[in-house]
């Protein structure tokens, strides 16, 4: 005779508790069927899905399951499992499975409350729910607190888009970060990274800083927005900044490079990047001028952004094709793709503009960076909240497991 038993162990952190419980089991030759343990500030709990035969056998070793979790100050619970709901939990493991991952700069019991009741709303079912964010010191400033909390869920969602729409919305309404995505083989197996660089890796438009040196500021500023809200072609606003530049000198250049700043996370995301084996690349509207710049500062592998030509010391205002506009990035995604030997699905592309949609959109994970709404609402995630290394804890990195 079969008998079917969960046991739920909780209580203080012991080592040795998992060696001793399965100890005793062994002795009873019992098969594990389901295996899970997690410690949560010095508590754990431990849980067994055990199958089990004979009768006798069953009830002695469970007695000195009871007595060795009694020695070690542990609650120990047995819960008798059905065969009709073995049945249907063995029947529910070939469901598809998702991960919905939360960032914010302090998770509240509110973030996780309305990310539960919309995940049940859809019928998925919660599995795991861990935290890939280190611990937060007391007395550390809100606006530096990096958290991230991810759920692994299973089902599939009847209305995918209205369940991203909800988490949409509700981000925005507290002011943090949802993604939902697959889980599949290769979310922890993507091998290429490429960048937008203007309000993406740096935390300016440099060609709207060089327009402010050359006292044409604001006509290129509006001129700029408008392209990346999409309110105009790229290539035509390109050749019309351009213009209004001519006759900028190669110093002021200079000076613009050396003022321009990293933004937030972009350094540790780089370095954790090329310690993982991921190449890397740029593939900006800007100036190669600069990217090329990051990429000696960060060890970039690939550069391609567009040429500022200068004659004599001054800007020209001329464009030399091609432009590296929403088309040509995702060209030179799929191209360096191919040079790699990887699929698009082992692709990560971020960005912040509408000219970042096309490349966006062929990886296997596009990120929305701090982007205008029209872009966040159209790529498959978006992050705010936090700086670029969150996109590590797209990928199912933890803090500690940081060089």
């Amino acid at each position: 005779m079969k008998e079917i038993v969960l046991i739920n162990i909780t209580g203080p952190d012991r080592p040795g508790l998992t060696a001793a419980i399965t100890g005793l089991l062994a002795k009873a030759e019992v098969n594990i069927l389901d295996i899970g343990q997690a410690v949560i500030h010095d508590t754990l709990s431990f849980g067994i899905l055990v199958e089990m035969t004979g009768e006798e056998g069953l009830s002695d070793v469970l007695k000195d399951v009871l007595f060795r979790g009694y020695e070690l100050d542990q609650q120990v619970r047995f819960t008798p499992v059905s065969a009709e709901e073995y049945g249907r939990w063995v029947t529910g493991q070939g469901k598809p499975r998702h991960i919905v991952t939360l960032l914010a700069r302090r998770v509240t019991a509110e973030h996780i409350a309305r990310v539960s009741e919309i995940t049940a709303r859809y019928d998925l079912n919660i599995d795991h729910i861990d935290r890939l964010s280190g611990r937060i010191p007391e007395g550390l400033p809100a606006d530096q607190g990096k958290g991230c909390i991810e759920f692994s869920v299973r089902g599939e969602p009847a209305d995918p888009a209205a369940l991203r729409a909800e988490f949409l919305a509700i981000a925005q309404e507290l002011s943090v970060d949802i993604a939902f995505q697959q889980d599949s083989i290769f979310r922890r197996n993507r091998r290429l990274v490429v960048f937008d660089m203007d309000s993406t890796l740096i935390d300016a438009e440099v060609i709207d800083e060089l327009a402010k040196a050359a006292g044409v500021g604001d006509a290129v500023a509006e001129i700029t927005e408008r392209a990346m809200r999409g309110e105009l072609d790229f290539k035509a606003s390109f050749r019309e900044r351009m213009a209004l530049l001519k006759g900028l000198p190669i110093s002021t250049l200079q000076q613009v490079g050396e003022s321009l700043r990293l933004t937030e996370g972009a350094e540790t995301l780089i370095a954790q990047l090329r310690r993982l084996g991921y190449k890397t690349a740029i593939l900006s509207g800007g100036f190669t001028y600069f990217a090329e710049q990051l990429q000696q500062r960060l060890g970039i592998d690939y550069v391609y952004a567009n040429a500022l030509p200068v004659v004599d010391g001054l800007v020209t205002g001329e464009v030399q094709e091609p432009i590296v506009d929403g088309q040509r990035k995702a060209e030179l995604l799929r191209q360096l793709a191919q040079q790699e030997g990887i699929s698009l699905e082992q692709t990560i592309a971020v960005g912040d503009g509408a000219n970042d949609l096309p490349m966006l959109s062929i990886a296997g994970l596009g990120v929305a960076f701090r982007a205008k709404p029209l872009v966040k609402q159209s790529a498959k995630q978006a992050i705010s909240t936090l700086g670029l290394d969150g996109i590590l804890y797209l990928l199912g990195f933890r803090d500690r497991e940081g060089g």
